[in-house]
């Protein structure tokens, strides 16, 4: 089936006479015949008036092999993400994230990932995510500015974490209510959703350090992150002003 996959891709949609589809493919009289012989005795196309075209069924294969196509290709391009999150990446799917923005740190900017979380953060006026604080840790200018002062941001993180933010001068964001706190003992990859933006980040396991950082505006990685979003948030307990990520009242 793979090996006939590029005549089904090029069948996908448009009849061709055979001329066409050996201009197509790049192949000979011979070959042509001998492939359209193969997808016609298995009711993958059909020939009428000279034309060969996919059947119902030749048009869900083509689909599928192109749907294949488009995830080994972004699986290749999201390896530096995959290598990070292996062990947790179970929800995360490659599909969504075919065209997002691959940022990486590298020799020469270390800190490029975190610039282009902040970047879309500085432009967001509403946050959601989980295991984001790796990024902007609590007590950083860049935690206590923007929409977790001014905006709508809610975040699920480590009841650990949950105590610094309620320690330090970003406790105000949480008792105005710009800020909502979520805690839950265990989480994977960074996730966060922006106004226009979804990104995941994968961490250095021994550093904490952001390593790579992929974002896109696509409605499907919008769709996806907010339903793997709201699992986590389901199982995590809310902190409110005056308790702790422990849920014990604070000073």
């Amino acid at each position: 089936m793979v090996r006939h996959g590029p005549a089904l891709e090029a069948l996908y949609g448009r009849p061709l006479d055979r001329r066409e589809l050996e201009d197509s493919l790049g192949v000979s009289r011979a070959t042509s015949h001998r492939t359209t012989r193969w997808l016609t005795e298995r009711g993958l196309a059909v020939r009428r008036d000279g034309r060969f075209s996919l059947t119902g069924k030749g048009e869900v294969f083509a689909d599928e092999l192109l749907r294949l196509g488009r995830n080994l290709r972004a699986a290749e391009r999201l390896a530096p993400l995959l290598d990070c999150i292996c062990e947790t990446h179970r929800e995360f799917v490659v599909g969504p994230f075919a065209d997002a923005t691959v940022t990486e740190a590298t020799p020469d900017d270390p800190y490029g990932p975190v610039s282009r979380f902040l970047e879309l953060l500085d432009a967001s006026a509403t946050f959601r995510g989980f295991n984001t604080t790796h990024v902007v840790p609590p007590g950083s200018p860049a935690f206590a500015e923007g929409v977790f002062e001014e905006g709508d941001a809610e975040f699920v993180t480590v009841p650990t974490v949950a105590d610094h933010v309620l320690s330090g001068e970003t406790a105000t964001a949480v008792e105005r209510g710009h800020l909502r706190l979520r805690t839950r003992e265990a989480l994977p990859y960074g996730l966060a959703i922006f106004d226009d933006h979804v990104g995941v980040g994968g961490y250095d396991d021994e550093t904490g350090a952001l390593r790579v950082f992929v974002d896109t505006d696509g409605g499907d990685a919008r769709r996806w992150a907010e339903r793997v979003y709201e699992m986590y948030r389901e199982a995590s307990d809310p902190v409110t002003p005056g308790r702790d990520g422990d849920g014990e009242a604070t000073r």
